[in-house]
Formats: C-alpha cells, structure tokens, sequence
C-alpha cells in the first residue's frame, strides 16, 4: 500500500476504504467493474486487478454571454468542462496510486444531474487499477499510473500485440452555431446545404481533435486507439453544444517472443 492514502485529493472515506483493501495478515481483495471475460484476459497478459478506483467533482457551470447572430467558441465554458474531468480524473488516479497500480483500465467518464442542482453537474471517472505481476515499467514518463479507457479485451490484444497504454487524452470544445445565419440559410425552404452551420461544427470539432492530438504528443505517444466523438448541449440549449474527442494514446515496445500468426477458425454447428 502506498502513501498515497494521505494524498489531499482523497477524503477520509476513500482513503479507508483503500486501506482497508490490503491489511495486513489476510488475502488481499480486489473489487473491479470488469466483466468475467475481462478479468480473465487481463489476467492472462500479466496484470492482477487491485480494487475499482473512482473520482468525483461537483462542479457549478458558469454562463458565457454569447452573440446569436455569431459563431464561436465558448472558451469559459470549454474550461469549465476541461477542469471538471480533469479533476475526477485526477482523485480516481490518486486512488490507484495509493494500491500502488501501475495503471487504471476500462475507464469511464459520465457526467450527471440531480435534483434541485441547476446549473450544477456531478463528473464521475471510474475504472480498476491493475498491476503487473512481471514487473517492469507501465506507468507514465511522469511516474504515475496509466489510464485507459480501452475494455478488457482490446486491453488483452494491444499488450499482445506490443503495445502499451500511456493515457487517456481529451480534446473538448464547447461552440455557440449561429442562430441567425441558421435562420437566413433555412428562409428559401429548400433543399440546401447549411454552408456556414456545417462550417462552425466542422471548426469545433477539429479544435476538439486538435487538443486531443496535443495531449498526446505531449505524452510522446505513438498514437491514439479507439478515438470516439461525442457532442451534447448540457444544460446550455440548441445552439452551444459541447464536441469532446476522447481516445487512449499508446505507445510500442517490444516483445519478448514474437507473437503466432492468427489462424482461421470456422464453426461446425449449422
């Protein structure tokens, strides 16, 4: 256990219960959000489950004065939306730290609402912290433990395949379309291209692509796997919507034994 237990970013519950994982004189136990299939895999290229690790942040989203009749990006709110994840993300990482993982796999990011809270909204990371049962080097050039949003199965092919996860990286954009040119565009009643709506959501999300590939270079990644686009107006209305661009930067090493060719395998059940 590591002593990371006492790290700020921990509240008193989190930190016992962490603790409480691997006391001393009894069988270490693990919890984890995996499947059957998933643990299994995991655990045959090399990696035993540590406990399931989790960060929160409630987070009050600000409003940004926007012009109708312009687009643009809402930078305030984009930050906003930065730091509310970054913050989950960073007390679910203190946890693995503190059982001493060397990464955190099936992450995922959700964000919800509750009652009577407005403008206010809950940011949740969660995913289980692994360790490696050959040893070796799998956290980060910044010496913590890697994050990946891969599942257990994808996890399983790119360690076999001699890959390795890094971090999970993200580009967000939150982009106010114009109502006005909407308007103007949609006043023939035609069949016709929005030119200038489709030109505001194609710059938001190459500014959210943009930032996502940053982040990666930044961690000297080979690549990213597994990118997905996602787009939602929140609590904003139509016409701000958040792009987030999310994926798991990797990068290669090599393998001890080359790996088999892949065979074919065809049923004979009819």
């Amino acid at each position: 256990m590591s002593d990371a237990t006492t790290s700020p970013l921990l509240p008193p519950t989190a930190a016992a219960r962490l603790a409480a994982t691997n006391r001393p004189g009894r069988t270490a136990m693990f919890t984890s959000d995996m499947s059957v299939n998933e643990f299994v895999l995991v655990s045959e290229c090399g990696f035993a489950p540590l406990g399931l690790v989790m960060g929160t942040s409630m987070y009050h989203i600000g409003l940004q004065p926007q012009r109708w009749n312009e687009s643009q990006e809402l930078g305030s709110l984009t930050h906003a939306m930065y730091e509310a994840r970054e913050q989950a993300m960073r007390r679910m990482v203190a946890e693995a730290e503190a059982l001493a993982a060397d990464g955190i796999v099936g992450v995922r990011l959700d964000m919800f609402s509750h009652a009577g809270a407005g403008e206010v909204m809950e940011f949740v990371a969660t995913g289980t912290a692994v360790k490696s049962s050959a040893g070796g080097s799998w956290q980060t050039t910044k010496g913590r433990p890697f994050t990946s949003d891969l599942s257990g199965q994808d996890f399983w092919t790119i360690v076999r395949t001699g890959h390795m996860p890094v971090s999970l990286v993200l580009g967000i954009c939150v982009y106010h379309i114009a109502h006005e040119a909407m308007r103007q565009e949609l006043a023939g009643g035609q069949n016709a291209e929005l030119r200038r709506s489709s030109d505001a959501l194609y710059d938001a999300r190459e500014l959210a692509m943009t930032r996502m590939q940053a982040e990666a270079e930044e961690l000297r990644a080979d690549g990213v796997v597994g990118v997905r686009m996602a787009s939602s107006s929140h609590i904003w209305g139509e016409h701000a919507v958040e792009f987030l661009a999310a994926g798991t930067a990797v990068r290669a090493f090599k393998l001890d034994t080359p790996l088999p060719s892949p065979t074919l395998v065809l049923p004979i059940s009819p």
